[in-house]
């Protein structure tokens, strides 16, 4: 038996041999389009062609297979189209895309995508034993996905990813070491590395930043170290230069404690043989640059940390540690996250004009907290304009 059609003013339903009503509808183009479902009485169907209808005649309407992209094929797209990430986040992107929402999403289509699906999924990574500050990442990255389909590319009208607080971390808080406390840790390493571990805690630096030092970031008579570049590990590239974030408060001058100049001119004397601004300051014996991930092998540092009775101790926290001695100089918040180098572009743009008096006082004030603890007069930390080593590298 034919199926049997009821035209209407707009649109057409019709029942199906398995007795289930269809509803046809013409696109923008004439183009007719099924909807995506049956339903088991005519009514439905009428009722979906009547909202149809109206999304269309409020420019709402939204074409049901630009939606049919699934979440795995869309979130790649989204990835590939930003470029201007650094490495390290592409990476951290794509791996949490593969290992986090895919296994779970990814063959679902976009426009299927609900806030309870969402809720659901949330549950399901903690139940699998994913922490909690994935998943707050995990959820961070796919919002970011859906507000693009939503607000640039107009395929959804609504974000499903709308869960009060999912998005935030709560991680527990950092531990961090008082001055005399890194002095004394720096000493449980081989005389090599104890510069490196210094200098992150001295000028609250990141692992790849510091290891990214140059010769000629160093400014012996001003007392300060330029930060620009950092070493990244990137899947298939290994061991990669990249600028720091291109922010204001990415790319910034660090000034250090005076006294502690002083070492750093004896470690460069030591250890840094080429005369060149781009050597490096910190590397192996054999004068390749130090690797994230054979720091422990190298250095030792866990069982070394541990030893100077600081166990479970991340490298990281030297930066903490170092933005918590700068904090307690008394300086103002602004003055603190130009230091650190942790700010939104916008925000940024004040960073610009940092009064570099303010960033001095941070300095001092750590170098007079070093002095008390090396049992230094201050005469016998300066640096001679004239004297000393020139690290600076060729003008």
């Amino acid at each position: 038996m034919a199926n049997k059609t009821d035209r209407r003013r707009w649109g057409t339903v019709r029942k199906l041999p398995s007795g289930r009503y269809q509803a046809r509808y013409p696109g923008p183009d004439g183009r007719l389009r099924p909807a995506p479902e049956t339903w088991e009485r005519k009514r439905d169907a009428e009722r979906y062609l009547s909202l149809v209808e109206a999304e269309m005649v409020r420019g709402e309407w939204i074409d049901p297979e630009q939606v049919a992209i699934t979440v795995r094929d869309y979130a790649e797209r989204w990835i590939e189209e930003r470029p201007n990430l650094r490495p390290r986040t592409l990476q951290l992107y794509r791996w949490t895309l593969a290992k986090h929402i895919v296994p779970y999403l990814g063959d679902v289509t976009i426009g299927k995508v609900t806030t309870p699906m969402i809720r659901r999924w949330r549950v399901q990574l903690a139940s699998d034993g994913v922490s909690s500050g994935m998943v707050a990442k995990a959820y961070r990255l796919l919002r970011a996905v859906f507000w693009t389909a939503v607000r640039e590319d107009e395929l959804l009208r609504k974000n499903p990813c709308r869960i009060p607080g999912a998005d935030q971390e709560h991680a527990e808080e950092r531990p961090h070491l008082k001055l005399d406390q890194v002095l004394a840790l720096r000493e449980h390493f081989a005389p090599r590395y104890q510069m490196l571990i210094l200098t992150a805690a001295m000028g609250s630096l990141r692992f790849g930043e510091v290891t990214a030092l140059q010769r000629g970031d160093v400014d012996v008579h001003a007392g300060t170290i330029r930060v620009e570049r950092q070493f990244l590990e990137v899947t298939g590239q290994g061991l990669v230069t990249a600028p720091v974030k291109k922010s204001a408060a990415g790319v910034r001058t660090v000034a250090v404690p005076r006294e502690f100049v002083a070492l750093l001119v004896e470690h460069i004397e030591t250890y840094v043989k080429d005369s060149e601004a781009d050597a490096l300051l910190f590397t192996t014996p054999y004068g390749r640059p130090i690797r994230r991930g054979g720091f422990q092998k190298l250095t030792g540092w866990k069982q070394r940390v541990e030893r100077a009775g600081h166990k479970g101790l991340h490298f990281h926290d030297l930066r903490h540690t170092g933005n918590m001695l700068a904090a307690a100089s008394g300086a103002t918040v602004k003055d603190l996250m130009a230091r650190m180098g942790h700010q939104s572009m916008a925000a940024a743009m004040i960073y610009l004009h940092t009064n570099r008096e303010a960033d001095r006082k941070i300095a001092d004030h750590i170098g007079a907290a070093m002095r008390t603890s090396l049992n230094l007069n201050e005469s016998a930390t300066e640096v001679e304009a004239t004297g000393g080593a020139d690290v600076s590298g060729p003008a």
